[in-house]
């Protein structure tokens, strides 16, 4: 049976309990975290709806680590069934709101100054609680109205004890259980750690804020939150007060006048400028976090859990999108064996007849009756039963798209997000090609593999020291005999492109040197020497650019 570490054994206790009191028993029995079983739900009770249901409440009875546990794998549908994963989603904090005379002690320790000295006025009550911390109303004494998040005393420890006991779990789980190992439990577990620390920082929080504001420094249609500095640390965050209508609140916007399907498009583009040009985006943006200001201008709150993008992955995203809609399976094979996430478990076969399927159920409709969000998590399911883990940053865009689609389609019920999402991921394609960026690339490939070359001889040393020790080791995976070739075949097309580089390279440096010196031009027999050698490595290198990227290999 699992053994807990001391100091978290009354915690753990307590969630044992908990997920007893909820009818896991026999699950907890069968991972060795309990001595004895429970009987085994049986009959309606084995349904995946009523699991996701005593799964939430038991999430929701152990308090705010395992409430955004929840949240979060709830935008994992290559990882959770989908009934489990909707229930998940409706997870919510029912908590008691901090005492007035606590916030004070809070606010003053922090602001190391009395609140009267900080503030004109300030709001007892507060304008909304959750299980980290509440928010309060207030006005500095230069009359601008701020929101005040503050932070629950205690709240940090109580969740890196929870945080502690959940890794210790994860560390048990990959060593008893192959299932667990495939999917690197461990993994996810630390990338959650990370992102709950990092909402316990507001001033991480305050960070993310100031720089979407900055991606909309230009746009008077997108309004961002001010922060307040000098009025915020790690536990206290002073910022603008937003005083607009929340989105779905369709009813005062139609009241007040405001263009719903205007709100609409600017939502859509701003959050994929976020997405596909930033790469930096708003994880949660669900209607409690955008209101709608006076002119129809579109206002973000709340930059606790953001998503970031690398230039490959909003790459890849665009791939997947642009292939999808084209119906192309090879080109989204391609796609996923650059993305470097299929499994050695993973039979390419059954995967591309399973892809076709998908495709097959999306061919010729109108791009106003797809809801991309949809798509992806029914991509994620095929993944899920391929064993294919879907990266984090995927899954956390997944989540904000279908989160967003959702809110889009009640503001206007006509609108596509795929319509929006083509033309950002055609611009990224045609950024990724573009001759600059060609270039660039092909000297960071050249200085890389010059790196590799120089170290060629020391490695065949060390190989050759290797075989003569007996200790030479092959580990081969028929299944991965074709993503090892398509590696060996970019690495041997990079090498040729750099070495033809390096050969042009120092040809025409001599070339040119040696006729400065010998005082001569650059002809020879009436011809321009220089000037055709040029052209022709010139040719030379577009055709191995052009043949290297035909073969999709670079």
């Amino acid at each position: 049976m699992y053994k807990i570490n001391l100091r978290h054994t009354q915690r753990f206790q307590g969630i044992v309990n908990a997920f007893l009191k909820h009818g896991f028993g026999h699950i907890l029995f069968r991972l060795g975290l309990t001595s004895q079983t429970t009987p085994k739900l049986e009959g309606n009770d084995m349904n995946m709806q009523d699991i996701g249901m005593r799964l939430r409440k038991t999430l929701q009875d152990l308090g705010p680590a395992f409430i955004k546990l929840g949240q979060v794998a709830s935008s994992r549908r290559d990882l959770i069934p989908e009934q489990i994963s909707l229930e998940l989603a409706k997870l919510q904090d029912h908590v008691t709101p901090i005492p007035y005379d606590t916030v004070r002690d809070i606010v003053e320790s922090e602001l190391e100054s009395t609140l009267e000295d900080l503030f004109a006025y300030f709001n007892k009550e507060p304008l909304a609680a959750a299980s980290i911390g509440q928010v309060h109303v207030a006005e500095l004494h230069t009359g601008e109205k701020v929101a005040i998040k503050v932070q629950r005393p205690g709240i940090r420890s109580t969740i890196e004890k929870d945080l502690a006991i959940l890794r210790d779990l994860a560390d048990y789980l990959e060593g008893n259980a192959e299932w667990a190992k495939s999917y690197r439990l461990i993994d996810m577990i630390d990338e959650f750690a990370r992102s709950l620390k990092d909402e316990l920082d507001y001033r991480i929080e305050a960070r993310n804020c100031e720089r979407i504001a900055k991606q909309f420094e230009e746009d008077i249609t997108i309004h961002i939150p001010a922060i307040f500095p000098g009025l915020s640390t790690s536990k206290v965050l002073t910022m603008e007060m937003i005083d607009g209508i929340k989105v779905n609140d369709l009813m005062q916007l139609d009241t007040k006048g405001y263009d719903r399907k205007v709100l609409a498009a600017r939502i859509a583009n701003s959050l994929l400028h976020q997405m596909f040009v930033a790469g930096f985006f708003h994880g949660d943006p669900h209607p409690g976090n955008i209101y709608i200001l006076p002119g129809n201008v579109v206002s973000y709150l709340d930059f606790g859990m953001v998503g970031r993008l690398s230039e490959d992955m909003k790459y890849h995203f665009a791939s997947l999108v642009i292939h999808l809609r084209s119906g192309d399976t090879k080109a989204l094979l391609k796609t996923f064996s650059a993305m470097e996430i299929l499994s050695e478990d993973t039979d390419l076969r059954l995967f591309k007849r399973d892809i076709e399927d998908l495709q097959n159920r999306y061919y010729d409709i109108a791009l106003t009756e797809v809801s991309l969000g949809e798509v992806f998590l029914e991509l994620f399911q095929v993944a899920y039963r391929h064993h294919i883990q879907v990266p984090t940053e995927i899954s956390m865009l997944g989540k904000a798209i279908l989160t967003s689609e959702g809110l889009l389609t009640e503001l206007d019920p006509d609108i596509s997000i795929m319509k929006y999402v083509e033309p950002f991921g055609k611009q990224l394609l045609a950024e990724r090609f573009a001759p600059k960026r060609l270039l660039e690339k092909s000297w960071d490939g050249m200085i890389e593999n010059l790196e590799i070359i120089s170290q060629l001889p020391k490695d065949l040393k060390s190989i050759a020291t290797t075989i003569k020790k007996g200790k030479l080791q092959l580990d081969i995976n028929v299944q991965q005999v074709q993503i090892f070739l398509n590696r060996l075949d970019r690495i041997s097309n990079r090498l040729s492109l750099s070495i033809i580089l390096l050969s042009f390279s120092i040809l025409m440096v001599g070339l040119i040197v040696g006729a400065s010196i010998a005082g001569q031009t650059n002809m020879l027999w009436n011809f321009p020497v220089l000037e055709i050698g040029s052209i022709v490595a010139t040719l030379m290198f577009l055709y191995l650019i052009f043949s290297i990227f035909r073969s999709g290999r670079m």
